[in-house]
């Protein structure tokens, strides 16, 4: 792939990535996030009755932190939030080829996990498989870093010196294509802020400490821009 088709696909995938934030069940669409109690399951016929026209349901399950326990709860979407009424833009570096990493991929023993901390949950962490781990040399420093199986594709949660100054100061998020002969490619242009930087209904996992990288990773998306 030449520089400027590179350069291309990534503002094709940005247009498409400030799309998808502000659709039905984008991340700045999220208004509510509510857990149900024990053993309850969630009614979708009464929670849709009388909904607003621009709002959208839905239904997800997660794991109690301490039981290990299936716990069901419910989302509400609105594209009238208050947050895509006020949402301009995410800043982004400009692309840069040198942010396009070859790494190493070694799979991991079936049923590996890694405790990810989430960022509403109090400093207790969730564990998640992890399928195998990535060996990057960046900056000229060797990292093995942690990415999660998240709906068949590996999610890489990462943190380096730009959190809180420049980029979302609990870390990025960046997917990786599915390992190719041991090997995968890591285009830091396509970092992006976490859904928990758009909306506080959401509970985003937070880079382990062999993801948290020590060079500045000026390449990917910056920070969410509003009015006001």
């Amino acid at each position: 792939m030449t520089a400027s088709t590179a350069t291309e696909a990534w503002r094709d995938w940005h247009t498409a990535r400030m799309a998808a934030l502000v659709g039905p069940t984008g991340n700045l669409a999220l208004v509510e996030t509510r857990w149900l109690s024990d053993g309850e399951a969630p009614d979708l016929a009464a929670e849709r009755a009388d909904l607003a026209a621009t709002k959208t349901v839905t239904t997800l399950e997660r794991e109690n932190i301490d039981t290990g326990a299936v716990e069901h709860g419910v989302r509400v979407w609105d594209v009238a939030s208050d947050a895509i009424a006020r949402f301009e833009t995410v800043d982004v570096f400009g692309y840069d080829p040198e942010w396009v990493i070859e790494a190493a991929y070694e799979p991991a023993p079936d049923g590996h996990t890694v405790a990810f901390e989430h960022i509403r949950d109090n400093g207790g962490s969730r564990e998640k498989a992890v399928p195998g781990t990535i060996t990057a040399t960046i900056a000229g420093v060797e990292y093995r870093l942690s990415a999660f199986d998240d709906d068949g594709r590996l999610l890489l949660v990462f943190g380096d010196p730009t959190n809180r100054h420049e980029t979302y100061g609990a870390g990025r998020f960046l997917f990786v294509d599915a390992p190719v002969n041991g090997r995968v490619t890591l285009d830091f242009n396509r970092a992006f802020v976490p859904p928990c930087g758009f909306s506080d209904q959401f509970n985003c996992p937070m880079p382990p400490p062999q993801n948290r990288l020590q060079v500045a990773v000026s390449a990917g998306e910056k920070l969410p821009r509003f009015h006001d």
